[in-house]
């Protein structure tokens, strides 16, 4: 029997899945992990949930009990059911990511917990039952630096010479309309320059991508400013080989792994002053953090990369040090896993 199920019911591969899939590559290493829910790139075969109870009446091995490891919602009361309603021997592991206070049915559910791990200082400060601060990390094995960006990014046939990238969700959290209005201040002066928003757009959001498109299309950047959509998780490393910068504006952000997986592709990010953006810096050495909202600055800051080549491959270099030093999957694995061995520890 697995030691530890760790959950995943979005049908939808969002940032939590890649942080989640990550780790999972990891543990499955030197842990019986099972995967509850939906695929996850390169993760195995997953069990249902109700495999998954089934399975969890019995305890693995050498355990006094196993462990749900959840991080939604959804997940969280699935396993308080089986825990408490069906009095399973189990342990229920949360990771919090959010550097804001949850609304009231989440704070219940994360009260109910048995361990949580923060990814911040600061997302430790809005939950309950945390036993350790531990940031995610990259997966430096799927990350990695191109040999030659300029080939990569030709052969990714979106054109120019340079490629510049926004990751998420196309909706204003996001911050995609402050990426869009930077670059059409950028771009005209780098001729050699191509922007991509890549991401999905809901339905809810269509009117605003619209809206987008048209002030793309009246700064007469349509050919250079384009919607990339949802790549498939296995195609984003290639693109990230291929980009020389990564441009983040949230308005929000509770951790944002983008950054991350830019740096460990060598790319250096321009971001605004949400997430974990700011640690990910080092301090302005391996990326630059502007204010929230504050299209001007990050104009500065990308036009200014764009016109230094020595700076611009300085910080790359800076980059990429920096996340196989201090933010590799690896590390992130052994953080979970202590929590893991003082719960099983603790009987």
């Amino acid at each position: 029997m697995p030691e530890v199920y760790v959950t995943n019911f979005n049908p939808n591969f969002t940032g939590v899945s890649a942080t989640a899939a990550g780790v999972l590559r990891v543990q499955q290493r030197d842990l019986d992990v099972g995967l509850v829910g939906h695929r996850l790139p390169d993760c195995g075969t997953p069990m249902t949930r109700k495999a998954a109870i089934v399975a969890s009446r019995t305890m693995p091995e050498g355990r006094p009990f196993s462990i749900w490891h959840v991080r939604r919602n959804p997940e969280m009361r699935t396993a308080i059911w089986a825990r408490d309603v069906l009095g399973l021997p189990i342990k229920i592991v949360f990771t919090s990511a959010a550097q804001r206070r949850h609304s009231i049915y989440p704070r219940w559910l994360i009260s109910r917990m048995d361990a949580v791990i923060a990814t911040t200082e600061e997302a430790a400060t809005y939950v309950p039952h945390v036993k350790a601060v531990v940031p995610h990390g990259v997966d430096l094995d799927q990350f990695s630096p191109s040999t030659d960006r300029a080939t990569s990014w030709q052969a990714l046939g979106y054109g120019g010479r340079i490629g510049l990238a926004t990751v998420g969700r196309v909706r204003p959290e996001k911050g995609t309309d402050l990426f869009v209005d930077t670059m059409i201040r950028v771009l005209p002066d780098h001729p050699d320059a191509v922007a991509l928003i890549i991401g999905r757009t809901t339905r809810e959001h269509h009117s605003f991508e619209m809206d987008l498109r048209r002030r793309i299309k009246a700064a007469g950047l349509s050919e250079r400013i384009l919607f990339a959509g949802e790549l498939p998780p296995e195609e984003l490393p290639r693109v990230m080989q291929g980009v020389s910068m990564l441009v983040a504006m949230p308005r929000y952000e509770g951790y944002g792994m983008t950054p991350l997986e830019a740096m460990a592709s060598g790319a250096p990010f321009v971001a605004s002053d949400t997430g974990y953006y700011r640690a990910f810096s080092g301090g302005g050495v391996a990326g630059s953090v502007v204010g929230l909202f504050d299209v001007n600055a990050a104009t500065a800051e990308v036009s200014g990369l764009l016109s230094d080549g020595a700076r611009l491959a300085a910080m790359s270099d800076a980059a990429l040090k920096r996340v196989r030093a201090e933010y590799s999957v690896e590390r992130e694995v052994a953080g979970i896993r202590k929590v893991y061995e003082d719960l099983w520890a603790a009987g």
